[in-house]
């Protein structure tokens, strides 16, 4: 009975086989057919893969060069737009100087109040009891009525511009903050313009009504030299109109650019305390003739008086004065730097 038990069992395991080998041989084809199908796939997903790579970083790589193209073309145009107007920033029309230096008087009312203030000097000349009253008072009348006035104007230029330096670093640090906050930078620089000191928030306060005017932020930005003539304040529209055309880091571009302005600031100062003892020999050297001509004058006023008493010594004192001027310009050309 065991025996019988263990034949059956022997012919259906030779026949479950037989029935596997069958099935397996009917379908080998197919199996093999859909693994090489499966393959295809993989070998054809893997090259669509490849091609997607392909395709994205040459998509990248003309991003890139237009980006580059866009920046160079645009600093290209920002350095034929400075050389066509380099003359006009470094000796602008005295109406632009009186809105660089601040001033808010018409250029009649300059030149009114600039006659008036020469003929008054002439007549005090004149009062004094001057020698030579024909000579000196028109001197007088020409130097207080168009250099007096302008050197003021001038100076007052300087110093806004020196103010300016002084807190455009710090509008362009709250800027920063504001664009990293998610403010938009219009108004990041309404923020600047109501909240920051002058003279800066008198040029953001243009750039905001240019703004309502229907400019452009860079457009606005680029204007802003022609009321302060510096380079920091190019430096900013030029920032603003790259960012615009080429897209970027809004925040890490002012950020740099507030970076490099402070740096700036230390190299001229260091610069300045170098220069330092060159100015104060050059101080020395220049009040030295006048020093001696008084010292002469107390203790022997005989000696020195043809000087200003005869004809030959006022030609001695006009050539004198003369080499005196070249010397102290060239002192100064020496001593300042740009930087």
């Amino acid at each position: 009975m065991f025996g019988l038990d263990m034949t059956v069992l022997a012919i259906v395991a030779l026949a479950g086989i037989s029935a596997g080998a069958v099935a397996y041989a009917l379908l080998f084809t197919r199996i093999e057919s859909e693994k090489k199908t499966d393959r295809r796939i993989e070998s054809v997903k893997k090259a669509e893969t490849d091609r997607s790579a392909v395709r994205a970083a040459r998509d990248r790589n003309q991003e890139v060069a237009r980006r580059k193209k866009t920046i160079q073309d645009s600093l290209k145009e920002l350095e034929e737009r400075q050389k066509a107007g380099v003359n006009v920033n470094k000796k602008p029309p005295l109406k632009v100087q009186l809105r660089q230096a601040g001033l808010t008087v018409p250029l009649q009312r300059f030149y009114i109040f600039s006659a008036i203030f020469g003929v008054f000097v002439a007549i005090f000349i004149v009062i004094l009891g001057v020698p030579m009253p024909l000579v000196i008072a028109p001197a007088a009348f020409v130097a207080s009525a168009f250099g007096l006035p302008r050197w003021i104007v001038s100076f007052l230029r300087a110093r806004r511009v020196k103010a300016f330096l002084n807190e455009f670093p710090n509008a362009l640090d709250v800027l920063v903050r504001a664009v990293k906050s998610g403010l938009p930078l219009n108004d990041g620089i309404r923020l600047v313009a109501s909240e920051g000191q002058e003279p800066v928030r008198a040029e953001f306060k243009r750039i905001v009504e240019s703004q309502q005017l229907g400019m452009s932020i860079p457009e606005a930005a680029l204007r802003m030299v022609e009321t302060m003539p510096c380079a920091e304040a190019s430096f900013f529209g030029i920032v603003i109109q790259i960012q615009q055309q080429a897209g970027g880091n809004l925040s890490e571009a002012l950020g740099n650019l507030s970076r490099v302005l402070r740096d700036r600031k230390k190299m001229k100062a260091k610069i300045q305390a170098l220069s330092m003892e060159a100015k104060a020999s050059a101080v020395v050297i220049g009040s030295l003739p006048f020093v001696v001509a008084f010292l002469v004058y107390l203790s022997s006023p005989t000696y020195i008086m043809p000087l200003f008493t005869t004809n030959p010594g006022h030609v001695i004192l006009a050539f004198a004065g003369l080499w005196m001027a070249m010397g102290i310009f060239v002192m100064r050309k020496m001593m300042n730097f740009e930087v």
